[in-house]
C-alpha cells in the first residue's frame, strides 16, 4: 500500500528487515532497553516469535526503497465491547533526519486503516509521559486521553 502524497510505501516487515527495524527503534533518544546491535541474534528470534503470533506484525514505511519508519500493530480479540477486536500500535519510529515531514502521520493513518480492515472497533496506543510532543501529535490525529498506563519491569530485581 502507498501514501501517494508523500511517496511512501508500506509493507509488512520480513525477517530480513530486522537490522533496519532495530536501527529505526534505536534511533530514538528516549528508546529503552539498550537497542544497539542490529545483528544481535536475539532480535531475529524475537521477530520470529512476533511474526508467528496471529494478528501481530511490524510494518515498514519506505521512501524510494529505503526504510524511513516503522510501527508494530497487534490485533487483540477479547470479550469487552461485545467481543470487539482492538488494535494496539507500538514502536512508532521515524528515522531522525525525516522527522517533521508527515511520515509519522501517514504511518498512523495506515495503521488505523489496517485495524479497520481487521474489523477492529478500537485503536489504542501508549506513549511515555515525558513525550509531550508525541502526545500532541497523537491528539492531532484524533486520539484521546482515556486511561492511565502502568508497567512492571520484570527485568529488574526486587
Amino acid at each position: 500500500m502507498a501514501d501517494s502524497i508523500l511517496g511512501l510505501t508500506f509493507r509488512t516487515a520480513e525477517r530480513r528487515d530486522v537490522p533496519d527495524l532495530v536501527r529505526l527503534i534505536a534511533d530514538d533518544a528516549l528508546s529503552t532497553g539498550g537497542d544497539s546491535d542490529p545483528l544481535d541474534p536475539l532480535y531475529g528470534e524475537a521477530f520470529d516469535r512476533m511474526a508467528a503470533q496471529p494478528g501481530n506484525r511490524m510494518v515498514l514505511a519506505e521512501l524510494d526503497g529505503r526504510p524511513v519508519g516503522c510501527f508494530q500493530l497487534t490485533v487483540v480479540h477479547g470479550l469487552g465491547r461485545r467481543g470487539a477486536a482492538r488494535a494496539t500500535i507500538e514502536s512508532v519510529k521515524v528515522v531522525s533526519e525525516r522527522r517533521g515531514q508527515g511520515i509519522g502521520g501517514a504511518m498512523i493513518r495506515h495503521a488505523v486503516d489496517l485495524a479497520r480492515a481487521e474489523g477492529c472497533a478500537l485503536v489504542q496506543l501508549t506513549t511515555q509521559t515525558r513525550r509531550t510532543d508525541a502526545q500532541r501529535f497523537y491528539k492531532r490525529l484524533g486520539f484521546q486521553d482515556s486511561h492511565v498506563g502502568m508497567k512492571l519491569d520484570l527485568t529488574r530485581e526486587g
